[in-house]
């Protein structure tokens, strides 16, 4: 460590500062206020770099006290103005975006930005610095850009830089600190694609259980084809949903922590890994049958016109979920060519409906408990859980209902040795649905009842349970008359 406490200290923004990237930010913003913006950028970018961003800063509005900072570097940096230190801000952002950071943060002695007719980056910014600071300074940035800096600086200060990159650096000049955050593993990428929400995609496999043809090699490789199709564009979607939704996220006491909305992966990187996934989910689909595929991309649409804008009306969002999760079993049916008792995809409309309001009652509750009233991003209300309770239980009776009027039909009766047995199917899955409910009125259930269900000891032994009497039903003959 070197003695350059008195030389002032210039940080860079984007990276160093705040792990995110602003002007990425920023544009997703601008589309997402107005998707006709879209059209608009090749225009604004024949402007040039700081017409574009004076452009795009016009339009986005990015609010400073809602980016990720790293905050070991802004503590070292409040040490150090406690000191006496000079601090200044340089970047290659907005000038607008720059000084809502040192408002917000309120550690800067002066800002150096991006302003019209100077794009304040690489050469440009160093230029800037020895004109405005001096040629004595100490640089705190994180990427390789930055070496010309670096190498006219005093001293170095190194934010998440890269290790080859890091050496480069001392060999240059001496390192004053060194901060570093824990790299994105392979643990922060599967909750980025909520590998654990692939399991709603066994309801492709509805069909070929409940026609007991299981045992078919050929139609469980369709199957698990299907699974894989649709497990890629459901991650694909929820990047770009995380990615969609970054401001409410972090506005979240819970979902802030998400990857994208805590900047632990780079948005642009997210949105490569959606990309592929989708190219790859498509080229899946086209060795099933052409219903299928329509079906998946049916699936993209909806799930796609969620994210951009349905799930902010109230109850829209719930029935589009439940829409989404019967989808998954009529495409299950497309993929092997199996019909599907209409009698049951109604049972899976209600049942599915009920579990998307466990979710947003779940959710209202833990805000209720912590002094919130409003649901960040959403139209919901605390005051809401009045309407939703009721109407999310009687779905759940209601699903019930269809699945007995399941048990009646013809087909059923003809297809189970033992279709009564059905009805001990029937009582499982009233209690395991008022279980999720009183679960949920005493503030204990997860923010989605899916999870809960596969952590929960009493919803698996109920689940296992249903499992064994359905197979029970179909394969054994019992005597139950009376």
């Amino acid at each position: 460590m070197i003695n350059a406490k008195q030389i002032p200290l210039v940080v860079d923004l984007d990276g160093t500062l705040t792990s995110t990237d602003t002007l990425v930010e920023s544009l997703i913003k601008v589309v997402k206020q107005a998707p006709f913006n879209v059209w608009r950028l090749p225009f604004w970018l024949m402007k040039g770099r700081d017409g574009f961003k004076d452009a795009i800063a016009a339009h986005a509005g990015l609010a400073a006290e809602h980016l990720p900072y790293c905050e070991p570097l802004i503590d070292y940096l409040r040490q150090e103005k406690a000191k006496g230190r000079q601090i200044i801000l340089a970047t290659a952002a907005h000038h607008s975006i720059a000084d809502g950071v040192a408002k917000h943060l309120g550690l800067f002695d002066q800002v150096l930005a991006t302003e019209t007719g100077h794009n304040l980056k690489g050469k440009v910014k160093l230029q800037a610095i020895k004109e405005k600071v001096g040629a004595s300074f100490v640089y705190a940035g994180d990427s390789q850009a930055d070496l010309p800096i670096w190498k006219a600086a005093q001293a170095a200060v190194l934010v998440n830089v890269s290790k080859r990159t890091a050496e480069t650096v001392r060999q240059s000049v001496p390192i004053e600190r060194e901060f570093f955050s824990d790299d994105a593993g392979i643990s922060v990428w599967l909750r980025a694609l909520r590998v654990h929400q692939w399991l709603k995609n066994l309801l492709l496999f509805v069909p070929l259980l409940t026609a007991f043809s299981f045992m078919d090699i050929n139609k469980l490789a369709a199957m698990a084809l299907a699974f894989l199709a649709f497990s890629l564009v459901a991650s694909a979607t929820y990047i770009v949903n995380d990615v969609w939704d970054i401001d409410s996220d972090r506005a979240h006491p819970r979902k802030r922590f998400r990857p994208f909305a805590s900047a632990q992966l780079p948005i642009l990187h997210g949105l490569a890994v959606a990309a592929g996934a989708l190219i790859l989910a498509f080229v899946l689909a086209c060795v099933l049958p052409t219903s299928f595929f329509l079906l998946l991309l049916l699936y993209l649409v909806l799930t796609s016109a969620y994210s951009w804008g349905l799930k902010k009306y109230v109850l829209i969002d719930v029935l589009i979920l439940s829409m989404l999760y019967t989808l998954r079993i009529l495409a299950g049916s497309a993929a092997v060519e199996i019909t599907t008792s209409s009698w049951l995809l109604s049972f899976s409309v209600f049942i599915f409906l009920s579990l998307a309001l466990v979710k947003r009652c779940a959710e209202l509750v833990w805000l209720r408990n912590n002094g919130a009233k409003v649901t960040p991003g959403r139209g919901y209300r605390v005051t809401d859980l009045v309407m939703l309770w009721p109407l999310g239980v009687g779905t759940a009776l209601f699903a019930v209902v269809m699945f007995g009027l399941f048990i009646s039909e013809h087909e059923t009766q003809g297809r189970y040795e033992t279709p009564a047995l059905l009805w001990l199917v029937a009582i499982g899955l009233i209690y395991w649905l008022a279980r999720l409910w009183v679960k949920t009125s005493r503030g204990e259930m997860h923010d989605d009842p899916v999870v809960y269900a596969i952590q929960d000891k009493g919803s698996l032994v109920t689940l296992f349970m249903i499992l064994a009497i359905t197979l029970a039903a179909y394969f054994l003959t019992l005597d139950l008359s009376l």
